[in-house]
């Protein structure tokens, strides 16, 4: 069971560039080791199969500090078959039709405007604006998950999105009066072609809207877990107004949002378009107390990565000891993470149940835990149960609290080991 310790300070290779502002990386958040694809989930035929495994490294630029990932896997690779359905959240759903309602209001969208999602998934969002009347156009790579919004009646495109794409939309369709792009800015390697996409694409007086996990949160909470290989960055106020003033964008407004353990939504237009809110300037002074413009504030993650590695293996070889079994909920990409970090297999944690039907009768990649569906849990009743989704902890507390009868206990790892009374 490796560690990952390092008795020398970690380092990136000669080759590392920052895949915004092109400047050399140097400076290392943590190291992970080497997992498979967070999301690459392993069919009972393919068991017998050896699984490929890459470096899983994340880097701070010291120029625009940008944390990102080198590109080991091609996107193609990761997102053409995606087993991730927005719809079996139902936080998430509630999440989408609250900004659609709040963002046709605050924009005056009619049946006269037109919307573009980038990384639309299976029309979560989209079919809200379908309801309202509302013209819009998806863009999703994955083909199965495309196939599903097409089936919500959410007109929808099968592509990766870049300055080749918008082009090619605008052309066809007409440039756009709102771009959304949910959780997707942080899953694309070439980040200027990406958003050099979203400047040909907004019409004059457009508004994009971006939704991304916070790295302060990433940071000060120790979220080590949503490092994953789909994830090539980490957002930050600081990295995303550098990489859209490059483009001739402009950064005006900012939420803060509940949403993947901390999350911000960035309001952009074309420069010099919108005045600058006061939510930027409050934003903007938190990251510069916080130190994010500082590369020292990025050292001792890895120490804080490794103790909540060492305190969930030593949950588990207890509960083994005691002969207990644990089962976890989810499987998400960040839990993949934290397991294969840990070295854990289904010695430890004996199934994993998930909503989601594509991934029932799965198994976890690396662990090779198997997936079940939830109501499972009320068979084989185990005495704990690990959520690993933690950002939808409350949300999966309710949902089985029929598992307490027995006595069974929820535990989660980040940002520190909990078991609920």
């Amino acid at each position: 069971m490796s560690t990952s310790s390092h008795a020398a300070p970690l380092t990136a290779s000669a080759s590392s560039h920052c895949r915004s502002c092109d400047a050399p990386l140097q400076a290392v958040l943590v190291d992970l080791g080497t997992t498979p694809l967070a999301n690459d989930l392993i069919s009972p035929e393919d068991l017998g199969q050896p699984e490929t495994y890459y470096p899983l490294l994340a880097l701070v630029c010291g120029q625009c500090f940008l944390v990102q990932l080198e590109e080991f896997v091609a996107p193609e690779n990761i997102f053409n078959d995606y087993v991730y359905f927005s719809s079996y959240s139902q936080s998430w759903l509630r999440h989408a039709q609250a900004y659609v309602e709040m963002i046709s209001d605050r924009l005056a969208l009619g049946t006269d405007s037109f919307v573009v999602e980038i990384a639309s998934n299976d029309g979560y969002l989209l079919k809200n604006f379908v309801a309202r009347g509302t013209r819009c156009l998806g863009i999703e790579p994955a083909r199965n998950v495309a196939d599903a919004a097409r089936s919500l009646g959410v007109a929808t495109e099968c592509s990766f999105f870049g300055k080749g794409t918008a082009e090619d939309i605008a052309a066809r369709h007409g440039m756009a009066d709102l771009i959304v792009a949910n959780n997707v800015l942080a899953h694309t390697p070439d980040l200027n072609d990406f958003i050099a996409g979203f400047e040909r694409l907004l019409a004059p007086g457009g508004t994009i809207t971006i939704e991304a996990p916070h790295v302060l949160n990433l940071l000060e909470q120790a979220q080590f877990d949503t490092i994953y290989h789909e994830h090539f960055s980490y957002l930050s106020l600081l990295a995303v107004d550098n990489a859209m003033t490059r483009h001739g964008l402009k950064v005006f407004d900012v939420d803060e949002l509940k949403t993947h353990g901390g999350s911000l939504r960035y309001y952009v237009c074309h420069s010099p378009g919108e005045p600058e809110s006061d939510n930027v300037a409050r934003v903007r002074e938190r990251e510069a107390r916080a130190g994010l413009d500082q590369l020292g504030t990025y050292e001792g993650f890895q120490a804080r990565a490794r103790r909540i590695k060492f305190d969930l293996i030593d949950f588990l070889l207890q509960a083994a000891r005691d002969g207990k079994t644990v089962a976890c909920y989810g499987a998400a990409a960040k839990g993949n993470t934290l397991l294969n970090y840990c070295g854990i297999d289904h010695d430890l944690i004996a199934f994993a149940v998930d909503r989601n039907p594509h991934k029932q009768g799965q198994h976890l990649p690396g662990s090779r835990i198997p997936i079940l569906a939830p109501e499972q849990l009320f068979f084989l009743k185990p005495d704990y149960l690990l959520i690993l989704p933690w950002n939808l902890k409350e949300e999966i507390m309710g949902e089985v609290e029929g598992v307490r009868k027995w006595g069974c206990r929820f535990v989660w790892a980040i940002p520190e080991l909990e078991i609920a009374p």
